[in-house]
Order: C-alpha cells, then sequence, then structure tokens
C-alpha cells in the first residue's frame, strides 16, 4: 500500500482529502484507494439530513458534531451543494456554516457538488462515505441538496434520515404530502424557538402514520441555542444500535452501492456520447412506427455499450486488489 494511502486510512487530513478526490473524480489512484478500503468499512454510524432549504441543516448538523465530538466521537461530513446547470460550478457553502467544526482534529467536512445528479446527493457521495469509514470515522453526517419531497435517494445510503422541518416554510398540505416524509427516520423540527414550532410538530405527529412501520419520532430542536441537540443525538445513537447490522452484511450493502452508482455513471456517459445520427435515426424509427418505445431503448442501450469506456473507467472496472 501507498504510504500516502495508509496515512489517509490512519486519517491524515491531507491524505484523507487525495483519497476522497481520487473516488470522487475517478483519477489513476482510485482503483488503489477502493481495493484499500472496502475491507475496512461497514463500523460508522451513517445519518442523512434532509429537508427544504432554509430549515436549518447546515446549522443543525454543526451543532450535532459539537455534540458527537463531545461524546469522544470522530466525525466525517459529507455536505452536497447544487450545481449550475449553465456553468456546472457549485458555491459549496455548507462548509461554511461548519468552519468552526472542521478545524478540530477530530472533525473532517468535505463539500461535495451534485453535479447535475438528481435525488439530492452526488454520485460520488456513496464512494466518498466509504472512505471516511474506512479512515475510522464513527460517526458520518451527510447533507443534502435539500430539493424537497422527491429526495429520497438519502435514505438508501444513510442508516438513519433525519428529516428537517422549520416552522413557515409549508402549509397542511405541503406538510402531509409523502415522498421523503415517509423515508424518514426521525423528524427534527428545527427553529423550534420560533412562533409556530408547536403546530409543526402537531402536523408531523400527525402525518407519521405514512411512514412504514413505527412512528418515527418528532424532535424539537433549536442549532441556535442547542436546545434538543442532545436529545436527537441520543434518538440517532439509540436507533442506529437497533437496526446495526452484521460489518459483513454491510460491506455487501455499501459496495452494491458503489457498483450500481458506478455503473449508471458510465452507461449515462456513454449514452451521452453517442452519435447525433445514430440517436437520430433511433428516433425516427419510432416517430415512424418502425420500433416501439421499449425497442428503442434497448438498441440505445446495445449503441452505448459497444462504445470503448475511458481510460480511467477501464482501471477502476479491471483493476485488482495489489
Amino acid at each position: 500500500m501507498q504510504s500516502w494511502l495508509h496515512q489517509a486510512l490512519q486519517g491524515h487530513r491531507a491524505s484523507l482529502g487525495r483519497a476522497i478526490t481520487a473516488v470522487e473524480e475517478n483519477t489513476s489512484d482510485a482503483p488503489a484507494v477502493l481495493a484499500a478500503v472496502y475491507p475496512l468499512v461497514g463500523r460508522a454510524m451513517v445519518v442523512g439530513f434532509t429537508g427544504a432549504p432554509g430549515a436549518g441543516k447546515s446549522t443543525l448538523i454543526a451543532a450535532c458534531i459539537a455534540d458527537a465530538v463531545g461524546r469522544g466521537m470522530s466525525v466525517g461530513v459529507i455536505a452536497v451543494d447544487p450545481s449550475s446547470p449553465v456553468s456546472g460550478g457549485s458555491v459549496l457553502g455548507d462548509r461554511i456554516r461548519m468552519l468552526a467544526m472542521a478545524s478540530g482534529k477530530d472533525v473532517y467536512v468535505r463539500s461535495l457538488a451534485a453535479r447535475g445528479h438528481l435525488g439530492g446527493l452526488s454520485s460520488a457521495s456513496s464512494r466518498v462515505v466509504d472512505v471516511l469509514d474506512a479512515a475510522g470515522k464513527d460517526v458520518i453526517f451527510i447533507e443534502s441538496v435539500g430539493v424537497g419531497q422527491s429526495e429520497t435517494e438519502i435514505s438508501q445510503l444513510a442508516h438513519l434520515t433525519v428529516l428537517v422541518c422549520a416552522p413557515g416554510m409549508g402549509d397542511d398540505v405541503q406538510m402531509i404530502k409523502a415522498g421523503v416524509l415517509e423515508m424518514a427516520d426521525v423528524y427534527a423540527v428545527n427553529k423550534a424557538d420560533l412562533p409556530e414550532a408547536q403546530r409543526v410538530i402537531r402536523q408531523l405527529q400527525a402525518a407519521a402514520h405514512l411512514a412504514p412501520g413505527a412512528a418515527p419520532p418528532v424532535v424539537a430542536t433549536s442549532a441556535a441555542t442547542g436546545e434538543g441537540v442532545a436529545k436527537l443525538m441520543d434518538v440517532l445513537v439509540a436507533a442506529h444500535a437497533a437496526k446495526k447490522a452484521p460489518v459483513e452484511l454491510e460491506r455487501v450493502r455499501r459496495m452494491r452501492l458503489t457498483l450500481q452508482s458506478m455503473a449508471v455513471q458510465e452507461m449515462q456517459r456513454r449514452v451521452t456520447k453517442m452519435d447525433d445520427t445514430q440517436m437520430d435515426r433511433i428516433c425516427q424509427t419510432v416517430l415512424s412506427g418502425q420500433a416501439s418505445f421499449v425497442g428503442a431503448v434497448q438498441e440505445v442501450l446495445e449503441r452505448a455499450q459497444e462504445l470503448t469506456p475511458p481510460a480511467e473507467s477501464v482501471s477502476i472496472i479491471q483493476s485488482k486488489p495489489s
């Protein structure tokens, strides 16, 4: 194992950043990182925070970081920001709210750009989680983009999902809609010191029947004052202990997520690189009635499969652990 990679798995900040960049951007170092990481994953508690923009997710996570560090936990944070559809760039502003916490030796914060990936996360999120886990982080907080009720992908990656709500951000109809509401394990009513907070709590308690199984607990928090943060962390630690899977099963689950995301990325890349003339011909066969939509999709997949993957994708797919 290369010395910098060994240092990354020991939690060395600069080397850890290099490892995360490798798996995020699929650099030539990615195969070595992935080979070293997966035998070590499956120990960390992964908690996702989602909710509408402005609900206070970043500030609440910063408060949870302080509480977790006070419990002797090492913390990793992934903050996903939306990307510009024009430039592809991202402000990555979530880190600004966490700078005070990120300076501690037991805390590592990494911002990721969504880069057009739907579902509130980045396509590299699962790989970054695995690197932080292998580096010894006890708890990993993920802050999603915050796109709203359709943002459910985070529940597949995280062990526990916290839906952050706040007073004054929607009416009763919005509150009872399905989607992310029924995916959450915990409801956190942030800014609980504001008027109407009790009304939001009652609405969530009434809507909790949408979730399968037991109704998720509703915790009132105020990230600004610290109210309810310790209770929220108590609920998360207890819930994780109750549903924690054996490490071997967790490693398989996490690798499955990574392989699926990488396969989808590669196929998407190939489809978008297809020749326009070829795509137009396939479209014309559907418009003329010569082919069905299902047949056309199958042909697109077959033509995309024929395209040669880039060198870095080949290296990731074909490389073997040394």
